[in-house]
């Protein structure tokens, strides 16, 4: 597991940014934090290193954002879902295993329908308001190898 804190949303939207350069398309980013926590912000992060220029929002009323830069980002929010059957209603298989990256905020909410292989990541906050604690947890060779390429840069003080 790796972590990291943050002492601002900028920082926390930094890390997102540098996570994004390492995806490719098929990859699954699952976010989980309190509501507050900061799982937008590294969102719109993870959107700019995927070379995203539109503005990234919540999906929280639409479910999906689709955004579109060297690949399509799958953003869902799926707080409203009362569990992995409502995911049907999206078309998730096609979403998941699609040409682009997937990435989901209180992805816990529908852990079950969730693929074996995925890159977890927990934001809890601090003990002070803009603090971050930042836990990444990857599922399967693919997001270690994420996660290692990520921590090599983070870890130089980029």
């Amino acid at each position: 597991m790796f972590y990291t804190n943050t002492k601002s949303p900028e920082e926390t939207a930094r890390i997102g940014m540098m996570l994004g350069s390492f995806l490719t398309a098929g990859d699954i980013v699952c976010l989980q934090g309190e509501l507050g926590a900061g799982k937008t912000c590294f969102a719109q992060g993870v959107a700019r290193g995927m070379g995203i220029e539109d503005p990234v929002t919540s999906p929280t009323f639409n479910l999906v954002n689709e955004y579109h830069g060297e690949l399509t980002l799958y953003h869902l929010d799926v707080y409203r879902l009362n569990g992995p059957g409502d995911l049907d209603d999206l078309g998730y298989e096609d979403i998941f295993y699609g040409d682009g990256v997937t990435l989901i905020e209180w992805a816990e909410r529908v852990r079950e329908a969730l693929p074996a292989e995925r890159l977890e990541i927990l934001i809890n906050r601090g003990t002070q308001d803009e603090f971050r604690e930042i836990r990444m947890l990857p599922r399967g060779d693919r997001y270690r190898l994420v996660v290692e390429g990520l921590m090599s840069v983070v870890c130089s003080g980029s």
